[in-house]
């Protein structure tokens, strides 16, 4: 890791590693400051784990989370302050690649150093920050002359342009399953038009594997790839995060400060898992028996808990709507149980399931199969219940349940905790132009193009519609995005419409899964006939395209552009 000198008391670093910890002191760096939110990535290290590690070796650490894709606001920047003024030494600043924290200090400076010698310095570091030149005061200002010093003449002052942008026929706003199905669907459509994936990650992560991963199937690895391998040819990859989307101008701001320009812009960001809204969740996750199989370097503790229990309590939860896969809480509660059940020990387990949600899955012909699990294991199900606080020292979950009574707080010991989090959509879309009500990109439910930007469209779970929000639902979306895409381009209307279609299958027991197919409205949506798979009922053939058909065809087919069972509904010729 190379750490970027904005002065030769400030530098900035991508996330940091332990590792990386000991090359700061080694380099003489007496405080770090984080300037990210936890889990905004999966496998991120927490800052209280890099926080300990900067005091063992003698360095203070203070953490500023600023969400990606937002300005500093004020009392973050006087934060920033107290810190630099306090500091006994070179800072170091990290994010997720550097900008926020180059912007933090940036706007800290403001007012004390001179505009243009914070934007040099952003630049000998290999930043632009002059994104910020409306928060910083003038570059320069010409000694006033007669006229201005009578007041009779306007004051002239020189300030600091943003770079000119790099223009694209389509910009797509990140580079997971959305991005690339896109991405590789418009490419195989019209060779030669120009193509912008902008996604931070340097990893891509078949996220529906990780219940698996939580059930001892996989192994984390099996679900993990370098995003590098996966862009389509033909599109260009720029590896950072979006700062800011500007539909008016037809621009997105990325995090180094460099404009895009677009003729159709396409939003695949995806959601945000929201942890530190449930106090005490952030601290405990991966130790005190608390885990979560929607991170992928929490999964494999799941595995880990479920083998070593041999007795006591596991709780499982699941938030309010929307969240990623509502079927995945009751995944992995299904799989432990089915694991003690095979090794004679959940008469000695104690289980329960608290959910948000009035049912126990939204599209009633299902919820009969999964009762019957329910009892057969023999959980306690509580609904319309939700975590509110974890202890994890204490091993104590605090949950609020509704009833026709009213609202009450209780609180559980546990042994094992399984939290699925509170769901949102990220902060640089839901402070945009683009988000509805919700915070999510308002689109039309049946084209995917944005109710007030005709060269706007949306798809996977940052799209502000009523489907499940799945890989499959994706795989569904991508083409017909794709097409309109085109039409778009064509300055055309939309021609494709999404039936709402998603797919959930449920893993009731290591070998037979409920594979839940439905459109908008609930109505079911089977791919394959009745007579060979029932869908509302437990199955070994939905098991075996869980664990052996649906990845490859994740990787090689739906990334690259295949579009096998899943070709547009055309409503009218482009």
């Amino acid at each position: 890791m190379s750490f970027r000198s904005l002065t030769p008391a400030f530098s900035v670093s991508p996330q940091l590693s332990i590792a990386d910890m000991d090359k700061a002191a080694a380099e003489g760096f007496k405080t770090v400051v984080c300037a990210r939110p936890d889990d905004e990535q999966a496998g991120q290290l927490p800052a209280y784990d890099l926080k300990r590690a900067a005091h063992e070796r003698g360095m203070s650490f203070a953490t500023i989370p600023i969400p990606s894709g937002s300005i500093p606001d004020e009392a973050a920047v006087d934060y920033m302050r107290e810190t630099l003024a306090a500091a006994s030494g070179p800072v170091l600043a990290y994010c997720q690649g550097g900008g926020r924290a180059a912007r933090l200090w940036a706007l800290a400076q403001a007012g004390r150093m001179p505009a243009d010698a914070i934007l040099a310095a952003g630049e000998t570091a290999g930043i632009d920050l002059s994104l910020l030149t409306p928060f910083l005061p003038p570059t320069v200002e010409p000694e006033p002359t007669a006229e201005e010093q009578a007041g009779t003449a306007a004051k002239t002052v020189r300030v600091r342009t943003r770079k000119p942008a790099h223009h694209f026929n389509v910009v797509i706003a990140g580079g997971g399953a959305a991005g690339l199905a896109t991405a590789a669907s418009i490419l195989r459509r019209r060779r030669g038009i120009s193509v912008v994936i902008v996604e931070p990650s340097a990893s891509h992560f078949y996220q529906p594997g990780w219940t698996l991963v939580g059930g001892g199937v996989f192994t984390p690895e099996q679900t993990k790839r370098s995003e590098a391998g996966l862009i389509p040819p033909g599109a260009t990859w720029v590896q950072q995060a979006v700062a800011g989307f500007m539909p008016h101008q037809r621009q997105v701001a990325l995090d180094d400060g460099t404009l895009l320009s677009y003729d159709v812009l396409v939003v695949a960001t995806g959601l945000m898992l929201d942890w530190a809204s449930i106090p005490g969740l952030a601290a405990t996750l991966g130790r005190n028996g608390v885990t979560s199989n929607y991170r992928y370097d929490l999964a494999p503790y799941t595995w880990r808990l479920v083998q070593a229990l041999k007795r006591g309590t596991a709780l499982f939860t699941q938030p309010p709507m929307p969240i990623k896969c509502a079927g995945a809480p009751q995944k992995a509660m299904y799989l432990a149980c089915d694991a003690w059940r095979r090794r004679g020990i959940l008469n000695d387990m104690r289980v329960g399931f608290d959910t948000a949600t009035p049912a126990l899955f939204g599209v009633a012909p299902f919820v009969p199969a999964l009762m019957t699990y329910i009892e057969r294991y023999g959980i306690d199900l509580h609904l319309r219940s939700k975590l509110v606080a974890v202890d994890g020292e204490r091993r104590v979950a605090t949950f609020e349940r509704t009833t026709e009574e009213g609202t009450t707080r209780t609180d559980r010991q546990f042994d094992m905790l399984h939290v699925v989090p509170p769901q949102v959509a990220p902060p640089v879309v839901s402070g945009s132009p683009l988000a509805g009500a919700d915070g999510f990109v308002a689109v039309n439910p049946a084209t995917l193009r944005h109710t007030g930007f005709d060269d706007v469209f949306a798809l996977g779970d940052v799209a502000g519609t009523t489907n499940a929000k799945t890989a499959a639902a994706v795989r569904k979306q991508a083409p017909v995005v794709a097409v309109n895409v085109l039409a778009a381009l064509d300055g055309k209307p939309p021609v494709a419409t999404y039936d709402g279609y998603g797919a959930c299958p449920l893993t009731v027991e290591r070998g037979r899964i409920v594979l839940a197919e439905f459109g908008y409205g609930g109505r079911l949506e089977p791919t394959l006939p009745q007579w060979l798979l029932r869908g509302t009922e437990p199955t070994r053939l939905a098991w075996f395209l869980k664990e052996k058909i649906m990845p490859p065809l994740y990787w090689n087919a739906m990334l690259r552009g295949h579009e096998l069972m899943v070709a547009p509904r055309v409503t009218q010729e482009a």
